[in-house]
């Protein structure tokens, strides 16, 4: 048998257990592609009710591909599995009768009911009619979504299929008539008044609805009227009410008046008041500035005395000064003058000096000429003795020869430890650059590590102080203890970072890792306990976990974008890289490209990873524990906060061991420098000594020679000297006569210089005298001076006093101007006007015909700004309690009586057209007991359900939140029942309303169903059930349906109902009794 789902649906008959059905109308063909043979129809027409369903008819429907079901005209039981099809026969018959799709609560087109894969779909639905059955035939195109409707085999319109329905009082609309599945939990949920119209509509007569409907209209117009004579009334109140509170306020208001007009002469006069008291202030300042100005007249008049008398002693002072100058200028010739004649006088002394030192020099020369000589002499005897003393030196040459050699043989070796000891210095600077180089590089290693422990340190301070504590104390520990797994952790390219940042949570990111459960205790307790600080420590396996082999080979996972897994983006410590595999599984977890997200469905399906990381996004995948389903759920990845710093441990270590390499060839040069100095500082000592030893030969061998020598040169000195005499006597004598005559010009310089110094000494003591004079003025000019600045100042202080009196008089002079102007302005005054002996102004008269108050006056007021103010202060809080008052009250209050008079009319129109419209409704009125509010307010009836499930309650009124959703359903058929005696609809269908009862109700339900719907003269009755109790009572008038699925169904042509019924009474009969 072709099956066209997975899901095989077909449905087969069986009989009940109480009662076989007698009739072939129980059967219910199977779910097949060829169509069923039908068989006839032979219940009388007295069974079934007028609309009665006598067949229903699906063809690639739902589950099923072609189904024929026969129903009874009492009570049709459907049972069967859930999924099988039995709400698609319920869905058949709303849709077969022009019944909307969102009836059903299913789906919102009639194209979603046509069996998938299939083009179109088939409802038939034959209903029992006494003049001759009614076939009605809906054809259901998916693509346009439309239906095609038959009756009798005939095209027609939807509309007339449902005039057709309508005739016959059938309802797929109404709850009461009509509840499928979906729509169960609905009902309870229906208003009263809902609940009203559907049972109208299900159990009354058509015309039933429609007076209901013209009453509600009946009465909303008269609600209308009742409305409108009530708001004229209250309307009408409200005037008559406010017309009597007008009396009061228009005296009120004529109280607030007075208060206003006295306001208003107040201010009037305050202006005149301001103005006067600025006027007084004005003529006071007036005086006291003439005063000013007289005083300031007197001090200018006393200063010209002392202004001319300063003017003769400033001229004196000049004359003096002039003088004082010219006696100066005299004063600085002469003393030239003695300058001249002493510098005459010092050359004299000079010239004299130096012929002195010239015959003292010449005495000198001729001692040292008698002294070189004696010297010479002396000499020349020593040389000749030490030539005769000295010895033959012709057997020196062949030790100056070996010492020569020897000589040479040194200084190859120094050549060749100088040449050795450059290429040493070259070396080691060779190698002081490498170290610096590599130094250089450690240095920047340092500094990116600093830069984490910097990030370390702002985010996670305790953690921070932790490390500087472990780093001072790894002493305390027996096994290796790794600092935050942050630290340790080396990005081998920045961009990954974000992958192991969003793979580790923050909280093992910063955890201590230790290889011993001890440490760790030891670190925790000290770190904890004693510090107070807030860290984290993990333990790393036993076992290494840190080269343990992927699962998956990455080749196997390239084809998808995989490029790495987590583990070979970084590198960490032994101990740090075993904690992560075996907790986090990074060896497991692969990361992939744009590629991978694209193609990311295809990847969870075929790799069953269960974390995979694409460019932006991680996924995680799980297996549902109850329906095996694969479940994923992506994020997208955090930016990288705390690993986008990269320090190559390994390449640190690797720098660190090339320093020590350098400094171990750095010492090992050193070493070698310093034997290569000590050799050649040895070379250099032999040398010398070799030099020295050569020298002293070679001396010995040219000393006769050079003994010769300096015999001839000195016996040549001595003779030249000899020849270089001098006369002693001569030059005494001349030099004797120059200084003679030297002093005789001396003398007369001399005579000279006095006369010249008396001069000027004269000429000092008559400006000394000048000077005195002039200080003597000067100092009487210094004392008018200040006398007269004493008195300028007095004058200024004075002058600004007059100034700041006079700019107040002319300010005050405006200020009055302005006063007077507003004044005026006030009390409406001209230029030309004079102020009037009275302002004063007549208070209206309250039509009661009293004055308020008598005139006022000027007078009378006030004369005080304080005054004035405080009496206008209390006027304004007095005019201020008058509120919510209108000049226009008293027309109002004219106006308003008229209205009333005519409102009063209109109103007693509008009664009596109330009066009569009653009338009419209470023609057309009927007795009805409905719950209402208000018994006039016809739409709001309404139909109340109350119930209670045990005895100690009470009643309450069936709501879709107060009852369970098990009392709801037993409500809801108990109603149903009620009506089933009283309804007029041919058929009623209800769908898996026992679902949600308990046992009890669940068989008393079903007993009251059963007994209900099989009496005689009762519609047909169609009641779905996925489940029954067992030993539930049947009656013989019920028609079970059982619809069956599965692989193993038979074909249609090998079904009989008959042959089953007759195989399973021999059962029965040859059972031992």
């Amino acid at each position: 048998m072709a099956t066209p789902s997975k899901k095989t649906s077909t449905p087969s008959p069986q009989a009940s257990k109480r009662a076989l059905p007698r009739d072939p109308s129980s059967e219910v063909p199977s779910k097949r592609k060829n169509p069923a043979p039908q068989l006839p129809l032979v219940q009388s027409s007295g069974s079934f009710v007028e609309g009665s369903i006598v067949r229903i008819s699906m063809e690639n429907f739902l589950t099923y591909d072609i189904c024929e079901v026969s129903p009874g005209p009492h009570l049709n039981m459907i049972i069967g599995a859930n999924g099988t099809g039995k709400s698609s026969i319920v869905c058949a018959i709303c849709l077969g009768l022009a019944g909307k799709p969102a009836f059903m609560g299913r789906a919102d087109k009639v194209g979603f009911f046509v069996k998938r894969g299939c083009s179109r779909g088939m409802v038939e639905i034959e209903l029992f009619r006494a003049s001759g059955n009614l076939v009605i035939t809906r054809e259901i195109d998916v693509a346009k979504n439309q239906s095609f409707w038959f009756i009798n085999k005939k095209s027609t319109t939807q509309k007339v299929v449902e005039e057709q329905v309508a005739a016959l009082n059938i309802q797929v609309g109404n709850l009461c008539q009509f509840l499928p599945q979906d729509k169960v939990g609905e009902f309870a949920k229906l208003s009263k008044i809902e609940l009203l119209e559907a049972t109208e509509k299900s159990i009354g007569p058509p015309e039933m609805h429609r007076y209901h409907c013209e009453l509600k209209n009946f009465r909303e117009k008269e609600k209308q009227l009742e409305t409108s004579c009530k708001e004229k009334t209250e309307y009408l109140q409200k005037m008559v009410q406010r017309n009597e509170r007008y009396k009061q306020d228009v005296e009120r208001f004529y109280e607030r008046k007075r208060h206003l007009d006295l306001i208003e002469m107040l201010e009037a006069k305050r202006p005149w008041v301001e103005y006067e008291n600025v006027r007084q202030e004005y003529e006071e300042v007036k005086l006291v500035r003439d005063r000013v100005k007289e005083e300031v007249r007197k001090l200018k008049e006393g200063q010209i005395p002392i202004t001319r008398r300063i003017e003769e002693m400033e001229n004196d002072r000049h004359s003096l000064e002039a003088r004082i100058k010219e006696k100066a200028t005299d004063i600085k010739e002469a003393s030239q003058k003695c300058k001249q004649k002493q510098d005459v006088i010092e050359r004299k002394d000079k010239h004299i000096e130096e012929i002195q030192q010239a015959l003292t020099v010449k005495q000198n020369e001729e001692l040292d000429r008698q002294r070189r000589i004696s010297n010479t002499r002396k000499m020349i005897e020593d040389l000749q003795n030490e030539l005769k003393t000295t010895e033959n030196c012709e057997n020196l040459q062949p030790q100056i020869d070996a010492i020569t050699n020897d000589l040479r043989r040194i200084q190859d070796e120094k050549a060749l430890c100088e040449g050795e000891i450059i290429d040493k210095r070259r070396e080691r600077e060779t190698l002081e650059k490498e170290k610096k180089s590599v130094d250089d590089h450690i240095v920047r290693f340092d500094n990116l590590m600093n830069q984490k422990e910097d990030k370390l340190r702002q985010r996670f301070r305790d953690t921070y102080d932790a490390v500087l504590w472990l780093r001072s104390n790894r002493d305390k520990f027996k096994q290796r203890v790794c600092e935050p797994i942050m630290l340790t952790i080396n990005m081998k390219d920045n961009k990954n970072a974000k992958y192991i940042e969003n793979h580790i949570p923050s909280n093992d990111l910063r955890a201590f890792v230790f290889e011993s459960q001890e440490d760790m205790e030891v670190f925790l307790k000290e770190v904890r306990d004693n510090k107070k600080l807030r860290v984290n420590a993990v333990i790393a396996p036993k076992s290494s976990y840190a080269d343990k082999a992927p699962s998956r080979s990455l080749n196997e996972l390239k084809q998808y974008g995989f490029f790495s897994y987590l583990r070979e983006l970084f590198d960490a410590p032994d101990p740090v890289m075993s904690y992560l595999c075996c907790q986090y599984h990074i060896h497991e977890v692969p990361v992939g490209t744009e590629k991978t997200r694209e193609r990311i469905e295809r990847v969870i399906q075929e790799t069953r990873l269960k974390q995979i990381y694409t460019a932006e996004e991680k996924y995680v995948v799980k297996t549902s524990f109850y329906s095996n389903k694969i479940i994923s759920s992506n994020t997208s990845l955090k930016v990288a906060q705390f690993l986008t710093v990269t320090v190559d441990l390994e390449q640190r270590r690797h720098l660190e061991e090339q320093l020590k390499e350098i400094s171990r060839k750095l010492q090992a040069v050193d070493s070698r420098l310093i034997a290569l100095r000590e050799t050649s500082k040895h070379l250099e000592h032999k040398d010398n000594e070799l030099r020295q030893k050569k020298k002293e030969l070679l001396e010995r061998k040219t000393k006769k020679r050079q003994l010769e020598q300096k015999i001839s040169s000195k016996l040549g000195s001595l003779k030249l000297m000899e020849q270089d005499t001098c006369n002693l006597e001569e030059e005494e004598r001349k030099a004797s006569t120059k200084i003679k005559e030297i002093n005789v010009q001396k003398a007369k310089l001399v005579t000279e210089l006095t006369n010249l110094i008396k001069i000027c000494t004269s000429l000092h003591i008559q400006k000394v005298d000048l000077i005195l004079q002039n200080t003597t003025v000067i100092s009487e000019k210094n004392k008018l001076e200040s006398d007269y600045m004493a008195a300028s100042s007095q004058l200024r202080l004075t002058e600004q006093h007059f100034i700041e009196l006079d700019e107040n008089r002319q300010r005050l002079l405006q200020k009055c101007k302005e006063l007077m102007k507003r004044a005026r302005q006030v009390c409406n005054l001209g230029a030309e006007q004079t102020l009037p002996q009275e302002y004063q102004t007549q208070v209206p008269t309250i039509p009661n015909g009293h004055n308020s108050s008598l005139p006022m006056v000027f007078q009378d007021l006030p004369n005080t700004l304080d005054e004035i103010d405080a009496l206008l202060t209390e006027e304004r809080s007095r005019a201020s309690c008058f509120t919510g008052l209108n000049p226009t009250i008293v027309q109002e209050y004219t106006k308003r009586e008229e209205e009333i008079e005519q409102l009063t009319e209109e109103l007693k129109g509008k009664k009596v057209e109330l009066d009569q419209y009653r009338e009419n409704i209470s023609q057309c009125a009927g007795e009805v007991d409905l719950h209402t509010e208000n018994e006039e307010d016809y739409d709001k009836y309404g139909i109340r359900i109350r119930v209670k499930f045990r005895s100690s309650t009470q009643l309450h009124e069936l709501t879709p939140h107060h009852q369970s959703g098990g009392e709801r359903s037993v409500s809801t058929m108990l109603y149903l029942m009620a009506l089933q005696e009283l309804n007029r609809c041919p058929f009623r269908v209800v769908d898996e309303i026992n679902q949600g009862m308990d046992p009890i109700n669940e068989r008393r339900v079903f007993e009251m169903v059963v007994n209900t719907a099989c009496k005689e003269n009762t519609s047909q009755y169609f009641f779905i059930t996925p489940k029954l109790l067992q030993n539930l009572p049947y009656s013989e008038k019920m028609t079970v349906l059982f619809v069956y699925n599965g692989p193993h169904m038979l074909e249609p042509n090998r079904w009989n109902l008959k042959a089953f019924q007759r195989r399973r009474r021999r059962i029965t009969f040859t059972q031992p009794s």
